[in-house]
């Protein structure tokens, strides 16, 4: 009983497309509301898209998974053998140092943005953007990974 929507998805093989896909979403289809689910990680290979996002006045609201890590590159290690890596390893997959802060970077672009720490402040985050046209990010912070 959901209003009519469209999923965009890369089919495998590379990551960091979120950002650019919603770009093209919202460019084809201005009269929609665009909301781009993307990792901390996966965001990591296209920052500049806020950039665009921002300038052009896309009506994108991105939800930025904080995890602090290259969760998708680490699971890539492990599914070709080898297992957990060592500590050098262990630690490129980490965006923890230095820490990363998407809130402040998407301000610094012109974007409005919010932190989210737990479920009801993110659901009212969605709220807040979701009730005007525009460009808005939202930090969704979630648990690390050991």
């Amino acid at each position: 009983m959901t209003p009519r929507h469209d999923w965009l998805t890369l089919t495998g093989g590379s990551i960091g497309d979120g950002l650019p896909v919603a770009i093209g979403a919202a460019v084809a289809c201005p009269e929609r509301k665009v909301v781009c689910l993307e990792a901390d990680g996966s965001a990591m290979y296209t920052p500049q898209a806020l950039w665009t996002i921002a300038r052009e006045q896309l009506d994108v609201t991105t939800v930025i998974f904080h995890n602090a890590a290259y969760a998708i590159l680490r699971l890539e290690l492990q599914r070709v053998g080898g297992g957990g890596g060592g500590p050098r390893a262990r630690d490129m997959f980490s965006l923890a140092r230095p820490a990363l802060d998407f809130v402040a970077l998407a301000r610094s672009m012109g974007m409005s943005a919010e932190r989210a720490t737990t479920a009801d402040e993110l659901v009212a985050q969605l709220g807040r953007a979701f009730a005007q046209r525009g460009p808005h990010l939202i930090e969704a912070m979630v648990p690390a990974l050991a």
